[in-house]
């Protein structure tokens, strides 16, 4: 039978000399895995291989079998044409590493409709936002992510509770006994930023790229304490870089 359903590409892998093999996180069925035929040329470009590059949203009518671990696609087409975000080197880098981080968290195809409309709008925010606000957004993404898996952080921050318990994930009045736990200014900055609800709201941080870096391989540490096997996200370098 054939579906129509939303999927944002997560990752692309070139198979055979016309083929890819494409990771999507689609609206009907969770992560799945598609074969697409005869979409590569050996042209330099490929309008019908641009449609699969990670971050792309696009409209699908696809094939379902929920014996096969991969399935194929019979159309698709874009469901949204990014202004910036594939052309742009730092927002496309951005893009890059939340495609990355969905794609580690989702183990098992099953819907999610709330998580695809969460990843679908941050997309959608990130095309369209202003420069300090991508800078931040990455923070932003990562914090409010993980509350779709069940270990969102816990906002208790205050004058007695200020130590956030990576661990418990949720601030605690002492310094634990395990190494995993943020204290200081990063706290605070942390209780803040799990405040904002909505992107635009982080232009009111000033971070510089040191302390930006530092939240995040942080907050990624967090992960790695509560997703198995989580390992290192391949992405990170190239976004320290450009940001």
């Amino acid at each position: 039978m054939t579906y129509k359903t939303k999927g944002i590409v997560l990752r692309s892998i070139k198979y055979g000399e016309t083929s890819l093999v494409v990771t999507l996180f689609t609206e009907l069925f969770g992560i799945q895995t598609y074969m697409v035929n005869g979409v590569r040329t050996s042209k330099k470009i490929s309008s019908k291989a641009n449609h699969f590059q990670p971050t792309a949203i696009l409209d699908l009518v696809v094939y379902h079998n929920e014996n096969k671990s991969m399935q194929r696609i019979k159309e698709f087409s874009w469901s949204v044409l990014y202004t910036n975000l594939l052309n742009e080197v730092i927002k496309n880098s951005i893009a890059s590493f939340m495609a990355e981080l969905i794609h580690k968290c989702l183990k098992q195809p099953e819907p999610n409709s709330d998580l695809f409309h969460f990843c679908e709008a941050a997309f959608l925010q990130l095309d369209k936002a202003e420069k300090i606000v991508a800078a931040n957004f990455a923070l932003f993404f990562t914090l409010h992510l993980a509350h779709f898996f069940g270990f969102r952080m816990t906002d208790n921050f205050n004058n007695v509770n200020s130590i956030l318990d990576l661990q418990e994930g949720h601030f605690i009045d002492h310094q634990p006994a395990h190494p995993n736990f943020i204290d200081g200014k990063n706290a605070e900055l942390t209780a803040q930023l799990l405040k904002v609800m909505q992107p635009y709201e982080l232009d009111e941080f000033k971070l510089n790229r040191e302390i930006r870096r530092h939240l995040l391989l942080t907050y990624l540490n967090y992960y790695a304490l509560h997703i198995s096997d989580f390992g290192q996200m391949k992405t990170l370098m190239v976004m320290h870089e450009v940001l």
